[in-house]
């Protein structure tokens, strides 16, 4: 491969204009030219960073791109990105990989019998905060996480009405927890969830549980994702067998208390409860040491592009591969028609009632 890798964006709307400017701002890298349904918006972002339009994927190809990344609406990534993984072209997808599991089933396929390198953007395993809680975690301080709560929530924005609040907000978090479970589906799903605005679900509560190796361990994750709240909240709590994490995403900072640095004076304290003692008087917060997660101020997409033309120049598998988009989906499908199960089952109390 050339020194130079040359890139293009399909879809430079919201996220895509963005993919767009990244490319144009990395050394090593040459934004060649970008791809959209709507010819004055391509126009528009191709002048403010210097590169052509083009009027299809086709056409892109044919100008001569190493990688591309594909951001246009979730029901269109196969349509829009197969022209370039049939070539054995490397595809950064934007989340979620496809709309059902079937089709990202089909595009993780595809580009697998044409070797070629399949990203998903699931931006969060990229933001600082994240990447602060990894770093806090090495050195022998690994958290095995018990318990995850994670709320998702924020005003209806009408964006990506034409999917659920599950495939839009809830998958972020499904690609978080899943990461953490090492990977693996969840082996048990529950859900609920109410269509209020759209004719998809607006909120939901899942409860995923992983059945983990070893005699009786399970993690449990409770999730809720809403686009109906008042205020937007994005928060991950990870409770572990040695230690607790806070993650707060919007405010780019979280905590964590290792349990380590605990064990005397919890035993201490344990002691003397089982011999009656009145702790009363205690002050909890003098017996945990809570910790600040490091954070930087890296861009979280220039890191998501950066690991994926990294692994396009290394011909290694990226950070989040097809199979990882495609587990995200099958999960996410998952949790919708417990949706559809858990709406059922009140029609039918609904009408044993009357």
């Amino acid at each position: 491969m050339n020194d130079v890798l040359r890139c293009g964006v399909v879809g430079v709307g919201r996220m895509g204009q963005h993919h767009a400017r990244v490319y144009s701002q990395m050394p090593g890298v040459k934004l060649v030219g970008v791809v959209d349904r709507d010819p004055a918006r391509a126009i528009l972002v191709a002048e403010r960073h210097g590169t052509q339009v083009f009027d299809s994927e086709e056409a892109l190809i044919e100008a001569g791109v190493d990688a591309v990344s594909v951001a246009v609406p979730t029901t269109s990534h196969k349509r829009s990105a197969s022209p370039f993984l049939e070539r054995g072209l490397a595809c950064l997808i934007e989340k979620p990989l496809a709309p059902d599991a079937t089709t990202a089933g089909e595009l993780k396929d595809l580009a697998e019998s044409r070797n070629a390198c399949l990203m998903v953007g699931h931006i969060e395993r990229f933001n600082p905060v994240m990447r602060a809680m990894q770093r806090a975690t090495q050195d022998g301080f690994e958290v095995v996480p018990r318990f995850i709560e994670v709320h998702r929530v924020s005003p209806m924005t009408f964006r990506s009405v034409d999917i659920g609040v599950v495939m839009d907000m809830m998958i972020h978090d499904l690609d978080v927890v899943l990461m953490l479970m090492g990977g693996r589906e969840p082996d048990h799903v529950e859900a609920a969830g109410v269509a209020v605005v759209t004719e998809h679900e607006d909120l939901c509560n899942a409860r995923l549980t992983f059945d983990l190796p070893g005699d009786r361990r399970r993690c449990v994750a409770n999730i809720t994702a809403s686009r109906l709240a008042l205020k937007t909240e994005r928060v991950t709590r990870i409770t572990g067998e040695n230690g607790y994490i806070k993650i707060d995403y919007a405010a780019k900072k979280g905590t964590i208390i290792r349990r380590t640095a605990n064990e005397l004076q919890m035993r201490e304290v344990a002691e003397q409860l089982r011999e009656g003692a009145d702790l009363t008087s205690l002050n909890w917060m003098e017996l945990v040491n809570i910790e600040p997660l490091e954070i930087d101020d890296s861009e979280p997409l220039r890191l998501e592009i950066e690991e994926f033309l990294d692994a396009v120049r290394g011909g290694r598998r990226p950070e989040i591969d097809a199979t990882a988009g495609f587990v995200n989906v099958r999960t996410a499908e998952r949790i919708v028609a417990s949706i559809k199960d858990f709406i059922r089952s009140g029609q039918a109390l609904g009408a044993g009632g009357r």
